[in-house]
């Protein structure tokens, strides 16, 4: 008698544990896919807003060229003027790197992956 009982206990604590198994596995399934959503999610995002945002800054450049060569009646110098800014802000931005780039995208990657 006492050893069917602890039979059915075991066969109870078996079909729990199952059951807990598999709760736990839809958590994660479910919290994965909602992490792999928003990810992807936040970097369409950010792809799109950098593509339209270097057409932007193409059109605008393209137009700053045309305007300082204008002025200085030669195009070339226009463009030449143009290249250098861009040349400097891209030194600026290596060398700051780390603060201007990696730290926000491992701040938002964070927040996405630990704070949901």
């Amino acid at each position: 008698m006492a050893f069917e009982e602890v039979k059915e206990d075991i066969r109870d604590i078996k079909s729990n544990a199952k059951a807990y198994l598999d709760s736990n596995i839809e958590f994660y399934q479910l919290w994965g896919f909602k992490v792999i959503t928003k990810a992807t999610s936040f970097m369409l995002k950010l792809f799109l807003l950098s593509l339209f945002s270097m057409l932007t800054l193409l059109f605008i450049s393209i137009a700053a060229a045309f305007a300082i060569g204008r002025s200085l009646e030669s195009f070339t110098l226009g463009f030449l003027i143009v290249g250098g800014i861009y040349l400097i802000l891209s030194l600026v931005i290596y060398y700051y790197k780390n603060l201007i780039i990696e730290k926000p995208l491992i701040r938002k990657f964070s927040d996405i992956f630990f704070n949901d």
